[in-house]
């Protein structure tokens, strides 16, 4: 028997619910194909807001020629085969199911697909696209923003599926137990419907129903706020330098047991929040989330303690976080970039070779490294708040005012 939330999930817009900026009357993708003008794009927004339910009733308009590709188990053998059905149609659409993790050799191949119309892309994420994208691929989709559901949104839901399945609820608050157990998901919250189901009567017993949902879930979250939610209050409580909300919200995270989650997030803290503000809490923070990993929970709690406290009370500076950025703007920016000559240290007759520069006073010699158009651009800026960065900066001064002379 196919699971509930395959029986009913939404075969038109007009059954979607929390999106109607998107595919409600006049919602952009409704027009998109009304219009029969249907553009490339990428959907974004945490699981279970109906990313994949509208690409598969779009994908269920074009029938033959829409084709689904996943990004992290499907190969590039698979696109080719899919590229190749272009030959019959005007175009064809290709959904690309968590396009974060699309190879770079696999986004070249469709570059030039996408840019002359004849692959129409429909990315699903749940990852930020500004963050996680490849601009060359980026630039050519428009990125549209899934609202995350309300619980208000999910309950009615709900008891429209329990009034069409025949699903007899009494106690209404069983409905608002669902909605925070699944956190918002509604494939998670229609999964414990269908669980309540089997006790095959008119449940009226808060509690029965709470043993056969589990109370896992609810661990996570139960005062309703998102997963996710937790995990950025963490995160902003270190970079905030409050240590005490920073292991409240360590706490309220840890119970839902997503150590790989975790560990991620304060590891790309270390290096994004802290980063030359205390350069050495890097190795220490991923030495802290080795140990979690290893040893498990409960246990794992005490790394990670170390790991947080370590994290919210080091100075703090994103200087090299904001140079990366500013690189990468430039590279992207920019269209010609030629290297300087003497620096790729080919013999060039009558004209200067790489000067190496250990064989100089102090190690530095005067020399350009950036292209033509990039000279004199700054992208590290050191901060003041921690004293290593203080003489990073007052070394760098000396040795840029030399280069910004050539």
């Amino acid at each position: 028997m196919q699971p509930l939330a395959y029986r009913v999930r939404p075969k038109n817009f007009s059954e979607v619910i929390g999106q109607d900026h998107l595919v409600g009357n006049n919602g952009i993708i409704s027009n998109m194909l009304l219009k029969g003008r249907l553009y490339s794009f990428i959907l974004y927004g945490p699981a279970g807001c109906g990313k994949t339910t509208i690409a598969n009733i779009i994908k269920d308009k074009y029938g033959l020629q829409a084709f689904t590709f996943n990004a992290s188990t499907d190969n590039k053998a698979d696109l080719k085969d899919i590229v190749e059905a272009r030959k019959f149609y005007e175009f064809v659409v290709l959904i690309i199911d968590e396009i974060h993790r699309m190879k770079k050799d696999i986004q070249d191949y469709l570059l030039p697909y996408l840019e002359d119309g004849s692959l129409i892309i429909i990315g699903l994420t749940t990852e930020n696209p500004y963050r996680v994208i490849n601009p060359a691929i980026r630039s050519r989709l428009h990125i549209y923003k899934m609202h995350e559901l309300t619980a208000n949104d999910l309950i009615l839901l709900l008891k429209k599926v329990a009034d069409k399945e025949n699903i007899k609820i009494s106690d209404t608050r069983i409905y608002d137990y669902i909605v925070q157990a699944a956190s918002l998901e509604v494939r998670t919250a229609l999964n414990m419907l269908e669980a309540v189901s089997l006790i095959n009567e008119d449940i009226r017993d808060l509690e029965h129903a709470k043993d056969v949902i589990g109370y896992k879930t609810i661990a996570v979250d139960g005062k309703g706020e998102n997963y996710y939610d937790i995990l950025s209050a963490l995160i902003k409580s270190i970079r905030g330098s409050d240590v005490d909300a920073s292991l409240h919200y360590l706490v309220r995270f840890l119970a839902c047991e997503d150590l790989l989650m975790l560990t991620r997030r304060l590891m790309i803290s270390a290096y994004e929040d802290i980063g030359m503000g205390n350069p050495n809490v890097g190795p220490r923070v991923l030495a802290a989330c080795e140990v979690a990993l290893k040893v498990g929970l409960p246990e794992a709690r005490i790394p990670l303690s170390f790991a947080v406290v370590d994290l919210a009370s080091s100075p703090k500076s994103n200087s090299t976080y904001l140079a990366i950025d500013k690189a990468n703007q430039d590279l992207i920016n920019l269209k010609s970039k030629n290297i300087p000559p003497h620096i790729l240290n080919k013999e060039i007759k009558g004209g200067a070779n790489y000067k190496y520069p250990h064989d100089y006073p102090n190690d530095f010699v005067l020399q350009q490294y950036l292209p033509d158009e990039l000279k004199n651009h700054v992208y590290y800026e050191p901060k003041t708040n921690s004293k290593y960065e203080i003489a990073l900066k007052e070394y760098l001064t000396k040795i840029n005012k030399q280069l910004k002379s050539l």
